[in-house]
């Protein structure tokens, strides 16, 4: 089943470290057993490709990056009848792709998934062991989940949710991993219970859907976190009820002075560096958990204080993603039910051949909350 397909389409293709993204004319990709062909509305910019541009995590080049899209469905491959997957659904499609058939999908732990780590992630393929990219003349792109930097991009029937017709088809490209991400941290990864207390360290476009459904699952009080104080007052448009600007006061003393002197329940660690861990960890109370969802530049490692951690019984979480089988239809069901305000989210709007100047202003951290590459410019 397929709607009018173009033979080749527009990407943007990382090649070279010094030269960034450049646009080309690739091959349309096509979809293979248990997988859709979506047309691409808009794709979100995260700080996860940023580490692949720079070089600081290794995956295979070229490659397209890009791995939170919305759009509509234009064909639908073997194996999905008992999907209700259709030609001409909107969709939104999740960074983090489960194969649905290893031992951690069996059990349910999408984000552990095997094949996703070992062949998407590590050399960018799909779970065949071939990519669905290629150039006009032949040679092999590596995909960065779906290669989401595209015209068109192949995605797993696994991790796609079906969108209410009324969502945003560009800002709705940020559920599938800023909302997703955030969703799976304050669910899974701090089990957050109604009345407890929550810092936010780095409100971008994860540490904003943070505090949004943190504050949907009933936080007394959060506490945001942040370097800027122009993010920390859109911080207090989401639902912070207390900013502390970590470049103008000590994190500990500010958050125990909001805390009466207790520190937060939770505190969760959106940016990945070894800065915002110790101010997550400044954050909390004995007891605590601090739930760290930022990835770092390759091969990095922050500092706890043992005694610390051990006597007063802090617990470190990481979370990475959420269960996208289970998680991103509710992410998707909370944006259209307008639990979550994605579109105040979306800060940026880029064309494709802009990609690479929008990703440089997100390095910079000129970005407040969530940039997209939208298809329509």
């Amino acid at each position: 089943m397929s709607a009018q397909i173009p033979e080749t389409m527009k990407a943007a293709v990382l090649r070279d470290y010094e030269k960034g993204l450049q646009v080309e004319q690739i091959k349309t990709p096509r979809p293979k057993s248990g997988e859709v062909l979506v047309k691409v509305s808009a794709c979100g910019m995260c700080h996860s490709d940023l580490h692949v541009i720079s070089g600081a995590i290794a995956f295979p080049l070229p490659c397209v990056l890009g791995h939170e899209v919305a759009g509509e469905i234009v064909e639908v491959g073997p194996g999905n009848e008992h999907t209700g997957l259709k030609v001409g659904q909107r969709v939104a499609g999740a960074f983090l792709m489960p194969c649905g058939q290893c031992e951690a999908c069996s059990q349910g732990r999408d984000d552990l998934c095997g094949p996703f780590f070992e062949l998407n992630r590590l050399q960018g393929k799909l779970y065949d062991g071939t990519t669905r990219l290629e150039s006009l003349d032949g040679e092999e792109i590596a995909m960065y989940s779906m290669g989401g930097l595209a015209e068109y991009c192949v995605i797993p029937s696994t991790s796609v949710a079906v969108a209410d017709e009324n969502l945003d088809p560009v800002a709705g490209s940020i559920l599938g991993c800023a909302a997703m991400t955030a969703y799976g941290a304050v669910r899974r990864g701090a089990d957050l219970h109604y009345g407890e207390t929550v810092a936010v360290v780095a409100t971008g476009g994860v540490g904003s859907n943070i505090i949004q459904i943190s504050k949907a699952f009933g936080a007394k009080q959060i506490i945001a976190i942040d370097v800027s104080d122009e993010k920390l007052e859109a911080a207090k448009k989401l639902g912070a009820t207390d900013v502390v600007n970590s470049t103008k006061q000590d994190v500990h003393d500010a958050v125990f002075e909001l805390t009466g002197g207790r520190g937060v329940d939770v505190a969760f660690e959106a940016l990945g560096r070894p800065e915002t861990w110790t101010s997550a960890l400044d954050a909390l109370k004995d007891g605590g958990r601090m739930v760290p969802i930022g990835l770092g530049a390759g091969v990095q490692t922050a500092g706890v204080e043992i005694n610390r951690t051990v006597r007063r019984s802090q617990s470190i979480l990481g979370s990475y993603g959420a269960l996208t089988r289970q998680d991103l239809p509710e992410v998707v069901r909370m944006a259209a039910a307008g639990v979550i305000d994605y579109r105040g989210i979306v800060s940026e709007h880029y064309s494709l051949e802009d990609a690479g100047k929008g990703y440089q202003n997100l390095a910079e951290g000129k970005i407040r909350g969530r940039a997209v590459v939208d298809m329509s410019l």
